[in-house]
């Protein structure tokens, strides 16, 4: 993998680059729909690739691994050719759902012990299996696994789980130097910065991880119930210390103010399930605000969805009929929302491109965040 750092703006940490990988290239900044268990919850394959410009996806290891299992993905010559998405992906390493799964599951020095959410059934994930069960789903783009400790973590806690975190990175990486890629193409790993909060325990991860001189770091356990200044400060504390000429990626990051935030402090990469489970739910992320779609208000708005949107679905059906499928309960509702949101999101960080490269992002930034946060 390589980084191609083309423009930082004049009145921000904003960046704009290249990420180049086996699977082509991908423009940062950038959002990437999660496809939690080799899917984005109804959307196509063709779709995500043609009509949003979806340049790279997310799966997830723990559910890959759990359903449909490593070896029907191997044996299908891994997840690109499972899924028939032919872009960049990235697999997440497991780490935030196995620690979520809290009362079903058990850590220690090893790793995880857990049971699974679907049947119960016992499991351990190591920082070793975890890397192998990575190389097997065949994702460009592999995290390390980590510890992401609950966002309220009194500073005892934050710091014995960054110990973990940091003694597990190294088993991943070594785990990675004894074994090869399956299907003929690089894997990069990303290693994640941990430590809630802190400061210190922040500088201390985002020193810890560079020394590995990877293709790209992670900044993991934020959004997970701090307030939005507190996570902008650890996103500065850690963008201080982890180098320029490596992507960072935000992991599990949010709102479209949360990424035009993230941007303007140095953020290249950023997913969240947002768009599609927000999406599901009647809610539209516009240009002029959030729209819930239940609302009566639409019920007689003929107008499009969002007319400065760039999907098929903006321009080809009303705020009315949209809110006519979802009283209707129609799958039909939650599948045309999804794919306006991912597209929304997917233009958002291309219009963040744009102003990046003509140094106006911060005005840009200042002149839309007010916008995009009303609700309709």
């Amino acid at each position: 993998m390589e980084f191609q750092l083309l423009h930082t703006d004049a009145g921000s940490n904003a960046r704009s680059g290249v990420i180049t990988t086996a699977h082509g290239c991908i423009e940062t900044p950038i959002f990437m729909p999660v496809g939690t268990v080799g899917s984005v919850k109804g959307v196509h394959m063709p779709e995500l690739m043609d009509d949003i410009k979806a340049q790279i996806i997310l799966g997830n290891t723990y559910h890959l691994y759990l359903r449909p299992g490593i070896d029907i993905i191997r044996k299908a010559g891994g997840l690109h050719r499972f899924n028939g998405f032919s872009r960049p992906m990235l697999t997440d390493s497991g780490g935030f759902q196995v620690f979520s799964l809290a009362g079903i599951r058990k850590i220690s020095e090893e790793g995880c012990e857990f049971r699974s959410h679907i049947d119960g059934s016992k499991h351990f994930f190591s920082p070793e299996k975890v890397m192998d069960i990575e190389r097997t789903i065949g994702a460009d783009i592999i995290m390390a696994f980590d510890e992401c400790p609950p966002g309220t973590s009194d500073y005892s806690y934050a710091r014995k789980s960054l110990r973990l975190t940091c003694n597990w990175l190294e088993r991943c990486v070594r785990q990675l130097k004894t074994t090869s890629p399956l299907y003929g193409y690089p894997q990069s790993l990303f290693p994640i910065v941990q430590g809630c909060v802190y400061k210190d325990l922040r500088q201390e991860s985002a020193h810890f991880v560079t020394q590995y001189e990877a293709d790209g770091y992670a900044i993991g356990g934020l959004a997970v119930g701090e307030p939005a200044e507190k996570m902008y400060e650890m996103i500065e504390v850690v963008n201080d210390i982890l180098p320029t000429n490596r992507p960072r990626y935000l992991m599990g990051v949010g709102t479209p103010a949360n990424i035009l935030e993230g941007i303007a402090r140095g953020v290249d990469m950023f997913d969240c399930v947002m768009p599609t489970r927000n999406g599901r739910n009647a809610m539209l992320f516009t240009w002029e605000g959030t729209m819930n779609m239940r609302n009566r208000k639409w019920e007689d708005d003929f107008s499009p969805l969002d007319e400065q949107g760039t999907s098929y679905v903006d321009h080809i059906y009303t705020k009315a009929y949209l809110h006519h499928l979802f009283k209707a309960k129609e799958l039909l509702a939650m599948q045309i929302a999804s794919i306006h949101n991912l597209a929304f999101y997917l233009q958002l960080v291309a219009e963040a491109r744009k102003h990046i490269l003509a140094d106006n992002y911060l005005s840009w930034m200042k002149s839309v965040l007010p916008v995009l946060q009303n609700r309709k």
